[in-house]
């Protein structure tokens, strides 16, 4: 009898250390920033991860606006993301802080510089693989740039794998 309670929590510990199957997405979205007016913005993101914890690059574009002399921003980021391990009504939520390079430019101007971020968003399901993903994130970047803090909120379709 404790043979197989002994065999049996053996086989218990192995199924739950096994890794899980990884994931992986990529995500093409557009997007405004209110820095310091309304910019339109646009970029794509691909990530794999596990359950709760997913690892992910983009690069994105906040156009300039030279006839209103705002600048335009452009980022490369490597972030971390925390995620609930289940969708909640066909709605995954998700946490993201990361790191990378920026530049700020207007017109011959511009600033290149490292920079953080942080964030958050939900996936919603559409259909199958496909999703919707909200996203707001928060840039701090480093340097001498016109505006040190930037601010993204967007919208865009991720398809999983």
């Amino acid at each position: 009898m404790a043979t197989r309670l002994q065999t049996a929590l053996i086989v218990l510990c192995a199924v739950l250390a096994a890794p899980p199957a990884a994931r992986a997405d990529v995500t093409a979205f557009l997007g405004v920033s209110p820095t310091p007016g309304v910019h339109l913005g646009r970029g794509a993101a691909a990530g794999a991860g596990f359950i709760v914890i997913a690892f992910e690059v983009e690069a994105a574009q906040i156009l300039e606006q030279t006839a209103d002399a705002e600048p335009g921003l452009t980022t490369g980021m490597a972030n971390i993301l925390v995620q609930t391990p289940l969708d909640v009504s066909g709605m995954q939520f998700y946490g993201t802080a990361g790191a990378g390079l920026y530049r700020e430019r207007l017109g011959s101007l511009q600033e290149t510089n490292g920079a953080v971020n942080l964030g958050g968003g939900v996936k919603i399901g559409l259909a199958g693989p496909l999703k919707l993903r909200l996203d707001y994130r928060l840039f701090r970047l480093r340097g001498a740039p016109r505006h040190a803090t930037w601010h993204r909120v967007y919208a865009g379709a991720t398809l999983g794998f």
